[in-house]
């Protein structure tokens, strides 16, 4: 017992000293990169030019097979979607076996088979799979294209895009193609109604024939297979596949805006803006920076540690996740940093993430981030050589991308040599915050009004990528809506217009401040239109206003001054306490959206009045005045925090600004039919 107990002493001691040698602090030192061996797979090539990969694998008793074509992209112009016939239409049955039969057979085999208009995947059972494979050869040769089965996807394809035209995320998908490579490009076209209708099946038999050709093609085959035989299989199955003559015209060349530009398409029915920040970019995957490119986009956006993300939904709650990605591709392609936000934070959320992409671009990232970066990167790689699938899906891209034999055997140690200096320099190359598209797809009239306040130019596009016009800023008002309807619900809303018509007398009392110094409003009203108010600092009367129904005054700093007949005139007609009494008389002029609500606005003579069409209260009122010099100025007064008293509501904070100066009184008192008599007039 004593031995035990010295053991587990002594063992502890041991524990104590290694960690007391440990400063937890600091994140340990990264060790050298993992020795990868990755298998090669076994391959051969066909008199007919398709080139194939076998990966033996007989762990568990499955066999997969891909058969891809890769072939350059091509614009299909006023045809575009014939493409989505040519997969649709394979596989649905051949001329050796009917659609009905094959279907069953599929099924029973319990296998999948699947294909595109330049692939074909199946997937069985290893018992099953020569049955299985020979089903896919005979599918993908021996096609049966009818009018019937032909006729069945077309409405079917025209029935999703007329579901999809409400859709803001697929219009904004699809606009943002269209912009970012344009309409003539085969990665910014589009299938439209037009474009379907202008398909035939004649146009989708010439496709098959033009491009499901072998001599740019691979064929994959992993899993519980002997290479012999696989072999001996594919070359019977797949020899009699005719070569083709496959010439990809030029691409389009794509561009940039010169400076950073809005890209706004309007949508009407959209609750929250879909945000993109794009720009083209030439990347590819031998080139030399490619690996700073990945690990500049994880810092910035890749994922849940992103810089993007954490501002946007973190720190902001702008939305529930903001990210970015970086494409390599031989051709062209995008680096992109996207957001679905709230329509009211719209344009915060473009500054916020402007913000956070020339940051990485003109400020070196932490070492600390990029460690981070080399994690994920470094975990995600060691994880996906564990799979199968993954030595295939390497040698392909090796063969399609040019790369090295030891391409994928040395990328930890490429990932792993990736200094700060290199994460800044393909930030700036790649991440071109000075010449982007901000692509925004939303409602403007919720929007626009404080897009417009960045220092973007705005561009707008409609949902097929043409230039169009400014969208209107303000919604029509339902029919039969008059002032009087306005009123009427504003006077429901704050306690009823008996209980309004009931009050003869009010006295209001309310703080604010001034450049520091406290001020006290003291208003005192009487019906039809008699009214006091008098502004005073530290117990002293500044300024008094007092009209009498007849006749008023102006006082202040020992002066007093008649008022002007014109504004006697308007103090007569005003009601003094519910001036909306007289708004009955005005005209209805729109409806605008405030802070991401409906507005009715009513003007009367000078003055508008902003009421929320939900709450039906007044929010605002804006009055344009003349200046001493002429001009005319717009002075809003804003009214909020809305409390009863005596069952009728009144504003209990009101703002008002005057040029460079913002006024909110706060509402200390209000006395209903006591406290004011007809003294206070005089």
């Amino acid at each position: 017992m004593k031995t035990k107990i010295y053991s587990i002493i002594t063992i502890l001691f041991v524990s104590f000293s290694i960690n007391a040698q440990i400063d937890r602090t600091k994140i340990p030192e990264s060790g050298p990169a993992p020795k990868i061996n990755i298998g090669t797979p076994e391959k051969f090539t066909l008199p007919n030019g398709l080139q194939v990969l076998v990966v033996e694998n007989h762990k568990l008793p499955r066999v997969s097979v891909i058969l891809d074509i890769d072939n350059a992209p091509i614009s299909y112009g006023e045809k575009k979607g014939v493409e989505g016939f040519v997969g649709g239409l394979l596989g649905t049955g051949t001329k050796n076996i009917s659609k009905e039969k094959f279907d069953a057979e599929v099924d029973y085999l319990g296998a999948n088979i699947s294909f595109g208009s330049e692939s074909a995947s199946a997937s069985s059972l290893s018992k099953y799979f020569p049955r299985v494979l020979e089903l896919m050869a005979d599918a993908a040769f021996n096609p049966v294209f009818t009018q019937e089965e032909f006729d069945k996807q077309k409405k079917q394809a025209l029935d999703a895009i007329k579901n999809s035209e409400n859709s803001v995320a697929a219009i904004a998908v699809r606009v943002g193609n269209v912009l970012t490579f344009g309409k003539n490009h085969p990665f910014g076209e589009f299938t439209s109604e037009s474009t379907l209708n202008n398909v035939s099946l004649e146009d989708v038999k010439a496709l098959y024939e033009k491009t499901f050709i072998p001599n740019n093609a691979y064929l994959v085959v992993l899993g519980d297979v002997d290479f012999k035989t696989v072999k001996k299989q594919i070359t019977t199955l797949f020899s009699g596949w005719k070569r083709g003559e496959f010439i990809a015209p030029e691409l389009p060349k794509v561009t940039n805006p010169k400076t950073t530009e809005i890209n706004f398409i309007n949508m009407s029915n959209a609750v929250q803006s879909e945000i993109s920040i794009v720009n083209t970019v030439d990347l590819k995957m031998s080139d030399p920076d490619y690996f700073a490119a990945l690990l500049a986009n994880q810092i910035l956006g890749a994922g849940g540690t992103g810089r993007l993300y954490k501002n946007l939904r973190e720190d902001k709650g702008y939305t529930y996740g903001a990210y970015s990605g970086i494409g390599a591709s031989r051709y062209v392609s995008r680096f992109s940093a996207s957001a679905s936000v709230r329509n009211m934070v719209t344009d915060s959320s473009v500054v916020e993430a402007m913000k956070e992409i020339n940051t990485i671009r003109y400020k070196k990232a932490t070492q600390e981030e990029l460690d981070i970066a080399k994690a994920k990167y470094v975990g995600n790689f060691v994880r996906n050589v564990e799979n199968p699938s993954t030595i295939a899906g390497y040698a392909l891209s090796i063969l399609q991308n040019n790369l090295p034999s030891n391409y994928y055997e040395t990328y930890l140690e490429k990932i792993n040599a990736v200094t700060l200096d290199d994460i800044q320099n393909a930030a700036i190359k790649y991440f071109q915050g000075d010449k982007a598209r901000i692509i925004i797809t939303g409602k403007g009239i919720d929007v626009l009004k404080n897009l417009e306040k960045t220092d973007y130019i705005i561009k707008y596009f409609d949902k097929e990528g043409n230039p169009t016009e400014k969208p209107a800023m303000t919604l029509p008002i339902p029919d039969g809506m008059t002032a009087q309807n306005v009123v009427d619900k504003y006077l429901a809303a704050i306690g009823g217009k008996d209980k309004v018509m009931a009050v003869k007398t009010m006295m209001m009392t309310a703080n604010a401040t001034v450049q520091g110094t406290p001020i006290v409003m003291t208003s005192k009203m009487a019906t039809p239109n008699k009214m006091v108010q008098e502004i005073s600092v530290m117990g002293n009367v500044m300024q008094k206003t007092v009209f009498d129904g007849e006749k008023g005054f102006m006082e202040g700093r020992g002066q007093k001054m008649d008022m002007p007949a014109e504004q006697i005139a308007d103090a007569k007609a005003a009601n003094a306490i519910f001036s909306d009494l007289n708004y009955t008389a005005g005209t209805l002029d729109r409806i605008e959206p405030v802070h991401g609500k409906n507005m009715m606005v009513l003007k009367f003579n000078n003055t508008e009045v902003f009421y929320d069409m939900t709450t039906w209260l007044k929010v605002q009122e804006v009055k344009t005045v003349k200046t001493p010099d002429g001009k005319e100025v717009k002075v809003p007064t804003t009214f909020g925090d809305y409390k009863e008293v005596k069952g009728i509501k009144f504003p209990y904070t009101i703002g008002q600004k005057m040029g460079p100066m913002d006024l909110n009184f706060e509402i200390k008192e209000i006395k209903i039919n006591e406290g004011v008599s007809e003294a206070d007039f005089k």
